[in-house]
């Protein structure tokens, strides 16, 4: 599966209690889903997924896809401490229809981290898993730094496509991306070459059999007999998405399904980052995208940069990086949770309070955070 873009890795919503909001989950995977965001992640470190009973966390998974538009990639943060539950949670997450899940570093017994127990448990975990895995790195969270030599190891698993890189740490980024060239697979892409899911497929195919059966009504009440509703020489009538791609060229790199146009992309191990403040650079080493809790409160801000990286502008793509540069420090880095969500408010968004043990802003920390997003719309 491809990855690439800016993805969202949201936060949760709670009433003044400290119960889930679920309605602002809705509300704000809504909103998302109307930015050119590529996707979203549900239940990471920005999400407080630690905070939360495992209830809880489906709960919110549920919640999350079920306002997110078909368009969008949807990654459910699964990992937690043992193989066995985060395999349990993994499995409901693809009930639901995720499209991938990004798995969080065992890190609880450091001492027992070696090498062998951390590629036991994520090649475990890919074996049985039913979505595409994302390893998933974050050692300012957890204490624990997954090597990049671990990394490089792991990607040659088939149901290992990707790594979200938190450590900041722009050397380890370019010996990954440089340890896992040779790891060429293929991915089916749009006909624009953007990612296309398993739940994409689906939708696109309902949105076909939907039309169809519509078509089929207006026929049968202007009297036109069966035969002259299914033949497909006949102008405006439909075709089945097995149908269309039969009379396809058998050299034609298109598929169609529905009005879905596909292709294959031959993709290799996908470095995504999660530091807005070291997109530009990230990416210009070859960095996939960035899954980036300063894309909370400004997606927009950092689908620029990211933009401007892909189409070679450099000049726009550093001032671009430059504009967010000190916010997404302070506000992710420095205020943690509680300044992302402050954030998220002052564009509009449902932030509202962290739970326990996060304290409430202060008043000249959240002074501060306002001149930091002054300009900074989305």
């Amino acid at each position: 599966m491809l990855l690439s873009g800016i993805f969202a890795p949201i936060t949760t919503p709670f009433y003044p209690d400290g119960e889930v909001y679920y309605k602002k989950i809705e509300a704000n995977v809504e909103r998302y889903s109307r930015t050119p965001l590529a996707g979203i992640v549900v239940q990471g470190s920005t999400g407080e997924a630690v905070m939360l009973s495992n209830q809880e966390r489906r709960d919110i998974l549920k919640a999350a896809i079920a306002a997110a538009a078909p368009s969008k990639v949807m990654i459910a943060g699964t990992g937690v401490e043992s193989a066995n539950e985060t395999l349990r949670l993994t499995e409901y997450a693809a009930e639901l229809g995720y499209d991938a899940a990004m798995i969080l570093t065992p890190h609880y017994y450091k001492e027992q981290m070696r090498q062998e127990n951390i590629l036991a448990f994520f090649r475990t975990v890919a074996d049985r898993s039913p979505l595409p895995v994302m390893l998933y790195n974050i050692p300012q969270a957890t204490g624990y730094d997954l090597p990049a030599e671990i990394v490089a190891e792991l990607a040659a698993h088939p149901n290992i496509i990707a790594i979200k890189e938190s450590g900041g740490n722009l050397d380890k980024v370019r010996a990954m991306i440089e340890a896992t060239r040779s790891v060429k697979r293929q991915a089916t892409v749009t006909d624009t070459f953007a990612a296309v899911t398993p739940r994409m497929l689906k939708a696109a195919v309902a949105e076909s059999e939907k039309m169809s059966s519509e078509l089929v009504s207006v026929a049968s009440l202007t009297g036109l007999s069966n035969s002259q509703q299914s033949e497909p020489s006949k102008p405006g009538a439909l075709l089945s998405a097995e149908t269309v791609s039969k009379t396809l060229p058998s050299s034609s790199a298109v598929t169609m399904v529905g009005k879905l146009k596909t292709r294959q992309k031959e993709v290799g191990f996908q470095v995504m980052v999660g530091n807005a403040q070291q997109l530009q650079t990230s990416l210009g080493l070859g960095a996939a995208g960035g899954i980036l809790a300063f894309a909370c409160p400004a997606p927009m801000a950092c689908y620029e940069i990211y933009a401007a990286v892909k189409d070679g502008d450099r000049v726009l793509a550093n001032d671009k990086q430059e504009r967010v540069k000190l916010a997404a420090q302070r506000v992710v880095a420095g205020f943690g949770v509680p300044g992302v969500k402050y954030a998220m408010e002052l564009n509009a968004y449902f932030g509202g309070p962290a739970r326990l043990p996060f304290l409430p802003l202060k008043g000249d920390e959240k002074t501060e955070i306002e001149k930091l997003m002054a300009g900074i719309k989305s």
